[in-house]
């Protein structure tokens, strides 16, 4: 790894931010996770998306108001720190590890369920190991992304997404599903209780994982002022494709009945909606945009790990260490690869879970990281609109991201409270029960100059 004494280049526009915050969310989860969905919602998809892009809405007003005020560190530990408590921020940032760790575990589990989806006959823990091996060995050799290769992707995933919703009109007027385009089946119906919409919110809320990760560009981003509004319409367009898909998908699939996997429903509907070729051409357009975010999490994940040890926070000897010939965290790379291995058998359906734990439990420390800075450290409570702005959105957005955080799934609240016990174990030790400071490990200006 090497240092530069240099700032990065402010070289990113507003839509160039959009398609990286939409790159990262991966658009074409929608249908991977459709059957999951429809099967905790009885069949309304689109509502839950609703339910969850409404939720996510407040998150994403309180994160540009955070981004305003930490605009070199945009994130839930950082602000949760500089807020309320070191110690707060340290669980908060281990909770989130929770995510980066397990993600490149879900590319790994779609790209296994992708290939056996083509390939029924081969063992699919054949396909999660080839997967984790190439990227694990990009990743140690060296891996970059460009904001341009990205925009590339994201507008292969929206034009398939385009196709989907032409196919999707025609097999809808020839009588497939709801037999019409214009149908409220998909949004409510007699079956439906508040429970299942909030247990398929909280599954859907992995989709909009990925909006929050804006705000790391701000220190590349040509003015930093556009941050809220990329902030802003990364969440809106990507709900709105989610919804518009998740309907067009559930008037056309009103139950899962006809899926033979509903753990990942994406090529069935290729093949149902498109037949054989649309299929294959869906698949290899998913197959790419999950291998580049699987790219960017591995990656991601090591340099953080990097930071970690690297700062102490984490043995320095293993974590902190640079491979001497190709200077990339080595260690690290690996380790990530070891634990993506372990999707050989999960389903997608409960890692999600568990990474919407860390998730949800950082976006709630967003919104009360708003009170803490506005209205206990700079006192604006003292007109309506401060009122207002402070304290009653930031409060929904908190209310509302708990709501979704108390229905997760029993397996993953039980594993992310032990992930967290384990994490305040680790901070007693690290802090001497508390007799000392916790190692900072946050992406400061100077680490976000590395280059591995």
């Amino acid at each position: 790894m090497v240092l530069e004494n240099v700032s990065l280049k402010r070289s990113l526009g507003l839509w160039a931010i959009v398609g990286l915050g939409l790159g990262y969310m991966t658009p074409t989860i929608v249908f991977d996770t459709f059957g999951i969905v429809s099967e905790e919602t009885n069949g309304v998809v689109p509502l839950a998306y609703l339910t969850a892009l409404v939720v996510m809405l407040f998150t994403a007003i309180s994160y540009g108001k955070m981004v305003k005020v930490f605009p070199s560190a945009g994130s839930a530990y950082t602000y949760t720190k500089e807020t309320m408590s070191p110690h707060l921020g340290f669980l908060v940032g281990w909770a989130a590890l929770l995510d980066y760790i397990l993600l490149p575990m879900v590319n790994a589990l779609i790209i296994r369920i992708y290939m056996v989806s083509v390939f029924p006959n081969v063992p699919a823990w054949i396909w999660v190991v080839v997967y984790v091996a190439i990227v694990t060995a990009i990743n140690v050799w060296s891996m970059g992304k460009t904001s341009s290769l990205n925009s590339i992707l994201v507008v292969f995933e929206v034009v398939l997404i385009g196709a989907f919703i032409v196919l999707a009109f025609i097999k809808l007027s020839q009588g497939m599903g709801q037999g019409t385009i214009f149908t409220a089946e998909p949004l409510f119906h007699s079956n439906i209780h508040l429970g299942h919409i909030l247990t398929g919110a909280t599954v859907v809320c992995f989709s909009f994982i990925g909006f929050d990760a804006v705000t790391m560009y701000a220190e590349e981003a040509k003015d930093q002022k556009t941050l809220p509004r990329a902030i802003m319409l990364t969440v809106f367009i990507g709900g709105a494709i989610f919804f518009v898909c998740g309907y067009f998908a559930q008037a056309l699939f009103p139950d899962v009945s006809n899926f033979k996997v509903t753990d990942d429903t994406l090529p069935e509907i290729g093949l149902y909606v498109g037949g054989t070729l649309f299929k294959l051409i869906f698949l290899a357009g998913a197959f790419a945009a999950t291998v580049a975010s699987g790219l960017a999490s591995h990656a991601s994940v090591s340099r953080l790990l990097y930071v970690m040890g690297r700062n102490g926070v984490l043995p320095k000897k293993l974590f902190g260490y640079v491979h001497p010939k190709f200077r990339t965290p080595a260690f690290n790379v690996i380790l990530v690869g070891v634990v993506s291995l372990l999707a050989i058998a999960p389903s997608l359906e409960l890692i999600s879970s568990f990474i919407n734990f860390g998730a949800l439990i950082a976006f709630t420390f967003v919104n009360l990281s708003v009170i803490a800075h506005f209205v206990f450290r700079q006192k604006r409570y003292k007109t309506g609109k401060d009122i207002f702005a402070y304290i009653v959105m930031p409060l929904l957005g908190a209310g509302l991201t708990g709501i979704l955080w108390y229905n997760l799934q029993a397996d993953a609240l039980i594993g992310g409270i032990v992930w967290v016990v384990i994490g305040f174990i680790y901070l007693l030790f690290q802090t001497k029960f508390f007799k000392v400071k916790i190692t900072d490990f946050d992406f400061d200006e100077a680490e976000r100059t590395t280059t591995l």
